[in-house]
């Protein structure tokens, strides 16, 4: 989270925050403000309260409106006194595959558990989301590329998926405007979202037909497909319409092929702890292969999930809460842990524990075997400024008991980012400087800390070359003389050596631009193409300059450069480093607009054989991996435009 001034503060608020912030608006999920408090005695994470709890089910809709309203006036008495309105409210958020070469698919976090995004590829055909449209593009051979197919839809396309000859579409819709219990003496007015998921026979690519529909309440949260069963995820705020009934909770409904029916209260499971916000989620199993078999589904009512770590197996949910004050004024946090088995698209709840702090995103987490290993970050009491943060790791069993910890590590920093594989982890932590760990996880009990290096700057997302080696995509950062912080640069590519644990290196690294550059691989890892054999790393990046001339005394660090260019570098990698080999645009004209808003900038790219596609929102461009010439590109027009 940036201050006035632009700089990082030196808090774990510049991300969690920043996250919960945005999420909170969204009524996807929930998180809380932590004070920074001087002068009291410490604590440590193991200090916090934590407790085994476990999934009931309602007996009735009685007793869900009972829980909710006991609930809501138990967390404002514990949390706020004798406050009337506050949390009244929650805010809803607004194939056919021939033979071809290999090629590139989404870069996910689990082998074998598919993630839904903007664009996929079957090895000859592209699939790609651009603005309410899907098109079907013919992309092998390059030469013969055209499009074959648009499909308009009417809502806000999230992501996809290709499976043979059927397509996964994700559909977010605004439904309408509803007045919501008044707070003081205001009605309020929200939308209501419904997230629909449809499947099309695609067999004939230039004709696809739709084959079913399923429809949910809430907002999209986040999906998987695993072999021909598709994982999806919603977030129903709980809400009171005035036209429901004083007191009356609106529940969620699921729609199939046209019928469409309530979520019964006494199919939903519940975690019976008081807060302000709580949401159904609900997670919806569909076999796309399979046109008559019914979804099946599982609904669950607690705080807004944060996080989602998905295996092939489990889904493990993630819920933030606050945890009572040990001492006046000492404010700790602790996240709930659902299982939830999904084998062969049966959905079960299996268990539930907490742990003390919160996860940054699904990377934080990592099931291992007949563990689950979860990073989190917290704060406890300190004597100095900033001292009272701290970064831990925990290993539960598949009970969600903890079995083993590593607290205390890189005290007043927060986790930037995380990466388990096999049985190490990788952290990277930041204030000032980055460390980076290397923790050994061998031991399910005792986790300890291998090594650890510090350089300049911060990864956001670290992706694994191989066994010996990281890459690590973030920012360059000046150490400020202002204060305890940094400002931040350029985007930084890391590449780092750890087949010493005990002194790992950053062997090569490579600074794109000035303050200001930006990808969104920081906030996304599909954006990444990486593929070892072929030595290639590609991110999407929109570059910023500084003219020093305009700074005849010097360019301070906390000066942002102008946006100067936006498309794909491409690099070499090897064990011997990272070196640029090219780099690629679709904003050919230099008046044009820059920025990601722009429909000419490219979000994604991927290859087929020999030959690297990149895609806006406008265009599919093709070159030669060999030496980045230009092979054959297409004009996306939308709307029964003519197609070039």
């Amino acid at each position: 989270m940036l201050g006035l001034n632009g700089f990082r503060f030196p808090t774990d608020g510049n991300k969690l925050l920043a996250q919960f912030s945005v999420a909170l608006l969204l009524g996807v999920t929930s998180g809380v403000i932590l004070l920074n408090l001087v002068g009291l005695p410490s604590l440590s994470p193991s200090d916090i309260p934590l407790s085994r709890p476990a999934l009931s089910r309602f007996s009735s809709y009685e007793e869900l409106k009972a829980f909710l309203n006991r609930s809501l006036s138990d967390y404002q008495k514990r949390n706020y006194g004798d406050l009337q309105t506050y949390g009244r409210w929650t805010e809803i958020n607004r194939g056919d595959v021939q033979s071809s070469p290999d090629y590139s698919k989404t870069n996910v976090q689990v082998e074998g558990v598919d993630e839904a995004d903007i664009v996929k590829c079957d090895g000859k055909y592209i699939y790609m989301v651009s603005g309410r449209s899907i098109f079907i593009v013919k992309a092998y051979p390059p030469e013969d590329a055209e499009v074959l197919a648009e499909i308009d839809l009417n809502g806000t396309v999230i992501g996809l998926f290709i499976n043979g000859d059927r397509l996964v579409v994700f559909e977010v819709r605004y439904q309408r405007y509803i007045p919501v219990k008044p707070v003081m003496r205001y009605y309020l007015y929200y939308g209501v979202a419904e997230t629909v998921i449809k499947v099309y026979d695609v067999s004939e690519r230039d004709a696809p037909s739709l084959a079913r529909t399923v429809s949910v309440n809430g907002s999209y949260f986040n999906s998987r497909m695993i072999g021909d069963y598709v994982y999806m995820v919603a977030n129903y705020p709980v809400y009171q319409p005035i036209y429901v009934g004083e007191g009356e909770i609106a529940l969620p409904k699921i729609g199939v092929d046209g019928r469409v029916e309530e979520i019964d209260a006494t199919k939903v499971y519940y975690s019976n702890v008081s807060d302000y916000h709580h949401v159904f989620t609900i997670i919806i199993s569909l076999n796309i292969k399979d046109d008559v078999a019914e979804p099946t589904y599982e609904t669950f009512l607690f705080g807004a999930a944060r996080a989602m770590y998905v295996s092939r197996k489990n889904v493990y949910f993630v819920v933030p809460h606050y945890v009572k004050p040990l001492k006046e004024g000492v404010p700790l946090s602790k996240s709930e842990v659902h299982r939830v088995s999904i084998e062969g698209g049966t959905i079960r709840y299996e268990a539930s524990g907490e742990v003390p702090g919160f996860v940054l995103n699904q990377f934080s987490m990592d099931e291992y075997g007949d563990y689950f290993r979860i990073a989190t970050s917290t704060r406890v009491a300190g004597s100095v400024e900033g001292s009272n943060r701290l970064n831990n790791l925990y290993i539960l069993d598949m009970d969600l008991k903890i079995v083993g910890r590593l607290e205390g590590l890189a005290p007043g920093e927060t986790i930037y980012s995380a990466r388990f594989m096999g049985d190490r982890c990788y952290l990277v932590t930041f204030k000032k400087v980055d460390p980076f760990f290397v923790i050994d996880l061998k031991d399910q009990k005792n986790p300890k800390v291998l090594g650890e290096l510090k350089i300049t700057g911060y990864s956001d997302y670290l992706h694994p070359y191989d066994e010996n080696h990281i890459i690590g995509i973030g920012k360059e950062t000046v150490a400020a003389k202002e204060g305890d912080f940094a400002w931040y640069q350029g985007l930084k590519i890391s590449f780092f050596d750890v087949s010493n644990v005990s002194n790992p290196k950053e062997i090569s690294r490579v600074i794109v631009g000035h303050r200001g550059t930006y990808s969104p691989l920081l906030r996304d890892h599909r954006a990444l193409l990486f593929d070892r054999e072929r030595d290639l790393l590609a991110i999407p990046i929109l570059v910023a300059e500084i003219d020093p001339s305009k700074f005849p005394g010097g360019v301070p660090p906390y000066a942002y450069g102008e946006y100067v260019w936006q498309g794909i570098y491409v690099f070499n990698i090897s064990e011997e480093g990272l070196t640029v080999r090219g780099r690629i645009t679709h904003i050919e004209n230099s008046t044009a607009p820059l920025g990601f808003n722009s429909e000419y900038s490219i979000k994604r790219a991927l290859y087929i054989g020999n030959v690297l596609y990149t895609i806006s929102d406008r265009k599919v461009k093709m070159n030669s991996l060999l030496d980045l010439s230009e092979i054959n590109e297409i004009e996306l027009l939308r709307g029964g435009e003519v197609y070039s």
